[in-house]
């Protein structure tokens, strides 16, 4: 078996884990920092909407130009007043998009791209776009999010209970605040691709944070019968349990958009997948971060604000607290937990049930 796979089965079993939900406050601040970041570009810089939401022209030749692609944009910059994109298609011809002009306007830029570039006026086709059009995509957009959301926390109040439906909430938020905030950081332009793009990311976050959820569901069934774990820490190993597979999921899907977005996109110049690869490679890797870090936490903490989970919680350290003044280790504390008549939902016999429902044989005591 692999290392990793070694570990995965490690962490699954809860011979190891690392401490997620004790150290929350630490993913919170990280959290809250990256988004305010965002926020504040999102801001300062805005949101370079493409030709489809903002109305203008599309420019195509299906000719090779006399010209190259940086001379061409300054000549369409000059003949329009406008800021331009200037494209190389496969054929050599060039795809000009200039944005916020009307039919008169397009017209004359035309002309005047037909002198510029040496080719003739009728080799150049000119395809305009309204604004009215752009808002209605947007507007259409803004109502699927929204129905996806309220979706969401209904289904996840039905399946699971109202703090992971508003945990998942607000980890979903979080994706879609950083994404748009990294698209008004780099400059790239917003097209209907990247709304997609954004659509796509929340499907995967909330994939992983379903997993995590079903695995605290079980871990946590009967919680208030036992006196062994507290809720952060089934919690902590739920996510232990699911780690390596968030993990495995996320980097599969991350390679073929990091091939969009790095070598399509930046080598060989493919400028119009940039708009979907990057919504997508840094959605995916928020809701990978999300999932882990912000959302199971968030139950956690919800969770333990609860009368009975607080004083199960109470009752757990004070037995603990009284096992180590009688000299006995935690290990030795568990044990003797172990042996109480109070088991949790689908304890075996015999064999030690551990939160998350993976099972482990206890140790021989002499």
């Amino acid at each position: 078996m692999s290392r990793l796979g070694n570990l995965g089965a490690r962490l699954y079993r809860g011979e190891v884990g690392y401490d997620f939900i004790g150290k929350r406050k630490i993913w919170y601040g990280v959290s809250i920092l990256i988004t305010i970041t965002a926020i504040l570009g999102l801001a300062v810089s805005g949101l370079n909407m493409g030709i489809e939401f903002k109305g203008g022209a599309v420019f195509t030749t299906d000719t090779k130009a006399k010209v190259s692609v940086s001379q061409a944009h300054e000549d369409a910059v000059e003949a329009s007043g406008h800021e331009a994109i200037v494209q190389e298609l496969g054929n050599g011809g060039l795809r000009i998009q200039i944005t916020e002009v009307d039919t008169k306007k397009a017209d004359q830029i035309k002309t005047q791209l037909a002198e510029d570039l040496g080719i003739p006026e009728a080799k150049i086709n000119a395809d305009l776009v309204g604004p009215s059009w752009g808002e209605q995509i947007a507007n259409k957009a803004w109502a699927g999010l929204g129905i996806f959301m309220v979706l969401v926390v209904v289904y996840l109040a039905i399946a699971f209970e109202w703090r992971m439906a508003v945990a998942a909430l607000i980890a979903l938020i979080h994706d879609i605040t950083i994404t748009v905030g990294v698209y008004a950081l780099v400059g790239f332009e917003v097209t209907p691709g990247t709304v997609i793009g954004l659509l796509t990311i929340l499907g995967y976050s909330l994939y992983d944070t379903v997993v995590v959820f079903d695995s605290l569901k079980e871990g946590t069934n009967g919680i208030t019968k036992q006196t062994r774990w507290t809720y952060s820490e089934i919690a902590n190993r739920s996510i232990n349990g699911t780690l390596v597979r968030s993990i495995n999921t996320t980097v599969v899907a991350l390679l073929p958009v990091a091939g969009l977005l790095f070598i399509g996109g930046g080598v060989l110049g493919a400028g119009m997948l940039n708009d979907i690869s990057l919504s997508l490679f840094v959605g995916l890797a928020a809701g990978a971060y999300s999932s882990i870090f912000i959302a199971t936490p968030l139950v956690a903490d919800l969770k333990e604000r609860e009368p009975q989970i607080k004083a199960l919680k109470k009752r757990i350290l004070a037995k603990r607290a009284a096992a180590a003044a009688k000299g006995e280790s935690a290990e030795d504390e568990r044990d003797d937990l172990a042996d109480d008549d109070s088991e949790p939902a689908g304890a075996v016999v015999g064999q030690r049930r551990q939160p998350g429902g993976h099972g482990r044989t206890p140790r021989n005591r002499r």
